[in-house]
């Protein structure tokens, strides 16, 4: 099969709180994977021992590579799983989301919270065929720090030369954002681009009641890739929701 499974989830970070603790929420999110078997995984918000466990709860052909934001293991992850009997990684960086995008932990542009953006690039073990995914999470209060992400992220990928798949919580909705209009320059919005095999949904609920129609913040963005359906995931078990986002999916082909 040539098509790949590409996932993009804000994890929403481990903690003990109740309601929806990582307790609670584990064995759903365990399930929810095992559903769907991504080929790619871009997560957003993952703390350290949490993407271990997501790790022990894949099937053991499945690998990662991420970074703490505040360097080593400290802080959230921009980490991408990936099926290894699939996909080879070749190469992967790392860059901090700020004026000086090599220095650990940095930030510049009005964001309070460390942003950062993850790149691998991959062979197609089925294909022969390489391909970049970029997985990020932007800010979620400053605007400017938005912007100057997207414009930091649209400007590395306009240096690569092979397809790209872009996966993100970007905080900014979809169609109708300075965000979206920056990064779709170039840039093809999944779930406009291919047949849309689940209704559609706010991808942020908080727990709450889903929103037909709602603000879509996760979002796959692609280039020099077919689209051959894209959903957005619903799944959850004894009232209890894997996270506080809604995983967005899209089956491709390079």
């Amino acid at each position: 099969m040539s098509t790949l499974n590409v996932m993009s989830f804000n994890l929403r970070y481990a903690s003990d709180a109740e309601p929806n603790s990582w307790r609670a929420r584990r064995p759903v999110m365990a399930q929810l994977l095992l559903n769907e078997l991504p080929a790619v995984l871009g997560t957003q918000e993952g703390l350290y021992g949490q993407l271990l466990d997501i790790a022990h709860d894949l099937p053991d052909h499945y690998d990662w590579v991420g970074l703490g934001r505040a360097g080593g293991s400290h802080d959230e992850f921009m980490a991408v799983f990936f099926d290894t009997l699939r996909l080879e990684p070749l190469e992967f960086d790392h860059h901090w989301l700020s004026a000086t995008p090599n220095v650990v932990g940095s930030r510049s542009w009005g964001n309070n919270v460390i942003r950062m953006v993850t790149w691998i690039r991959f062979a197609d073990r089925a294909t022969g065929r390489q391909f970049v995914v970029v997985n990020t999470h932007f800010d979620h209060e400053s605007e400017n720090s938005r912007l100057r992400s997207a414009e930091f992220v649209h400007q590395r990928i306009n240096t690569l030369k092979l397809p790209v798949v872009l996966t993100g919580d970007f905080n900014a909705v979809a169609t109708a954002s300075p965000t979206y209009s920056l990064l779709t320059e170039g840039l093809e919005d999944s779930w406009l681009a291919g047949p849309q095999t689940t209704p559609a949904y706010g991808t942020f609920h908080g727990y709450g009641p889903l929103v037909p129609d709602g603000p879509r913040i996760d979002w796959i963005l692609t280039r020099g890739v077919t689209v051959e359906a894209a959903a957005i995931n619903t799944y959850h078990r004894g009232g209890q929701y894997p996270s506080d986002h809604l995983p967005v999916q899209a089956l491709i082909r390079v």
